[in-house]
């Protein structure tokens, strides 16, 4: 091997393993994260709400002005429907460098997004947590509180768009802010949940470490398992 090979190989292992390490590290916050919630959601399940749910719900029962109801109305709206699956897509776009390419990882961001959501899906019926009085709710929802959907589906649509980006502009000053605004966005829907009253402010916490969970997961195999990302 000529020394500027060796140069190549060093210069493209090099902030891999970081990567690695660092996907790692949400998959291990995440699951720990949501086991612990889980366990003391399930514990509580037959008795009284958590105090911190009880008292974010209060708070937002008489801070939600109806201009602030219209404002989360919209923005969660973005978190479900077309949305989710429109943002992966554009994930896939992004960061193609060829038709091919861009087609291959469009597909391969439907797959997650879809394998993920099955398995919040399947956790959210196991747990079967209620959610807040109906009379309290400001918007429509439907199906059990535990994890949120709107949160979970908007922490991996971001997650998704700022892995797209960071893979075709790594570093750039564009793809901080992007991934900033991005994060706001998908951390403005899970909060606009609990301020619209159909969700307990655990649901939504419990939504983002389930989105950590699976986006670390799915970052870690890719790095893994297919070298020629890795670059």
């Amino acid at each position: 091997m000529t020394e500027d090979a060796a140069a190549g190989r060093r210069s493209v292992a090099g902030p891999v393993e970081p990567r690695i390490r660092t996907a790692l590290g949400a998959v291990l916050i995440g699951f720990v994260g949501l086991l612990g919630l889980t366990v003391v959601v399930l514990t509580a399940r037959h008795g009284a709400v958590l105090p911190v749910d009880r008292a974010v719900h209060a708070w937002s029962l008489h801070h939600r002005p109806s201009a602030l109801v219209s404002v989360a109305r919209a923005v969660t709206a973005t978190g479900t429907g077309v949305f989710p699956y429109a943002a992966a897509v554009a994930a896939g776009l992004i960061a193609g460098r060829d038709m091919r390419r861009r087609l291959g990882y469009a597909t391969g961001a439907l797959v997650f997004l879809l394998l993920g959501q099955a398995l919040r899906y399947g956790l959210m019926e196991a747990i079967g947590r209620s959610r807040p009085p109906v009379a309290d709710w400001a918007t429509h929802a439907s199906g059990f509180a535990f994890p949120s959907g709107h949160a979970t589906t908007s922490a991996l649509m971001a997650g998704l768009l700022v892995a797209a980006i960071g893979h075709r502009a790594c570093g750039s000053r564009a793809g901080g802010i992007a991934a900033v605004l991005l994060g706001c966005w998908a951390a403005a829907v899970g909060l606009s949940r609990a301020l619209l009253g159909v969700h307990w402010v655990t649901d939504v916490v419990a939504g983002w470490l389930f989105a950590a969970f699976w986006l670390g997961l799915g970052a870690t195999v890719i790095r893994t398992a297919l070298p020629a990302h890795r670059r």
